[in-house]
């Protein structure tokens, strides 16, 4: 389960990550809060500071993909992670000298949006450079499995920090601290044990190349697609959630933020039983998508809280089963030198669901009410399953698959 470990760049990294990652979920937190307190209770500041954040993965995030291509991956990574400490030691600085506006954080959040453009493909391309392809599932499931830890911790921690040390401002300063972790097991990597990939020359039509080149491959089309309709409806699960809480079963802020840790601990158990398999399989990966349609059905039909809860667990094992084989059937079938395009397109279709998926399920939930929506969601996430199988058949019947790189 934790056989790339014993790889010291990636023990490295991953020491690194964990602590880097909490410190961005307590960030999340409190970007939230000083945003709600900025504006008074704005839920549509609020709204407008998460989505500044994702646009620019909508807008640039095919062309972060080539840029991971053409530059030595763990020198972008080392920039990219420095620019966000400063981003969070500025809004840090801001907000405790009392001197912070809402549009602050908007610039923030999308300055912070850009560099993830880059930071993001960069930083998935780079794990098979630590590990090699023998250990990439493996550590693409325990990388997921550190992510839901922070997801699970760092919110808690952030909110007694916020009311221990009166404020947001101390929050932001302690994630600038964080990121010297990751930014220092880059620096002391051991280069000799790195397995890096020549960087690509810049060159016109890169980015259409790489959209090409996934076109051309199932093996990189169906996972790619695949997600991209298991992601529009996982994006809004945790707005179902809140929906089904309190809409539902009238349960308090405490208890739905029971449910979302619930949901979190299933989605880290399922980061560690993926970290157990040596390979991803289309069967794995199939199971995954189908199971997390399925068991969104039944947490829709769940007759009491209890079973609400635990029903929630499988649902988050489902759905990081999916992830982390689609992510590394991805990054094993493409080739060193497209890898950062086609996570590019990978990452693209992962987040660019959401706009799609959360209306709709909104939409779905206020004339069925959130019942109805849960589990319309599942059969849809089922159908989408369907649906890409068939789509990747039909583009590889017109268009064989050129010899593999």
């Amino acid at each position: 389960m934790f056989r790339s470990l014993r790889n010291h760049n990636y023990r490295l990294f991953a020491s690194g990550s964990a602590v880097s990652n909490l410190g961005g979920w307590m960030q999340r937190t409190a970007q939230d809060w000083l945003v709600l307190d900025l504006t008074h209770g704005s839920a549509a500041a609020l709204g407008t500071a998460t989505a500044l954040q994702f646009l620019p993965m909508l807008l640039f995030g095919l062309f972060g993909g080539v840029l991971a291509d053409r530059y030595p991956k763990r020198r972008t990574l080392v920039i990219a992670q420095t620019i966000m400490a400063v981003l969070a030691l500025a809004i840090g600085v801001l907000t405790v000298t009392g001197t912070a506006q809402v549009w602050h954080v908007y610039v923030m959040a999308f300055a912070l949006g850009l560099v993830s453009c880059i930071e993001v493909p960069t930083r998935q391309t780079f794990v098979v450079e630590m590990v090699g392809r023998r250990d990439l599932s493996n550590a693409i499931a325990l990388n997921a499995s550190i992510f839901n830890l922070a997801r699970v911790v760092g919110p808690a921690v952030a909110g007694v920090l916020i009311f221990a040390l009166g404020g947001t401002g101390p929050i932001f300063l302690l994630n600038a601290l964080t990121f010297a972790g990751v930014i220092s097991s880059l620096v002391f990597m051991r280069t000799s044990e790195l397995n890096p990939v020549e960087p690509v020359p810049r060159a016109k039509g890169q980015m259409r190349e790489g959209l090409r080149y996934v076109i051309g491959r199932q093996e990189l089309l169906m996972p790619i697609l695949l997600v991209g309709f298991v992601s529009m409806f996982a994006q809004s699960f945790s707005m179902s959630i809140a929906l089904m809480a309190r809409e539902v079963f009238q349960a308090g802020a405490s208890s739905f933020g029971l449910a979302s840790s619930m949901f979190a601990v299933g989605a880290l158990a399922g980061g560690l039983l993926a970290a157990r398999r040596a390979r991803p399989s289309r069967k794995v990966l199939l199971a995954g998508a189908i199971g997390f349609g399925l068991f969104q059905v039944l947490v829709g039909l769940a007759p009491g809280y209890l079973g609400y809860l635990l029903l929630l667990i499988p649902t988050g094992i489902a759905l990081i089963t999916v992830n982390t084989a689609a992510n590394a059937s991805v990054q094993l079938a493409a080739s060193p030198e497209m890898r950062g395009r086609v996570m590019g397109i990978y990452l693209l279709v992962f987040t660019g669901g959401a706009p799609f998926g959360a209306p709709l399920v909104g939409w779905l939930s206020d004339l069925g009410g959130p019942r109805a929506g849960v589990m319309l969601s599942g059969v849809l996430v089922v159908a989408g399953t369907g649906l890409a199988l068939l789509l990747t058949r039909v583009i590889g019947a017109r268009r064989p698959a050129p010899a593999t790189a």
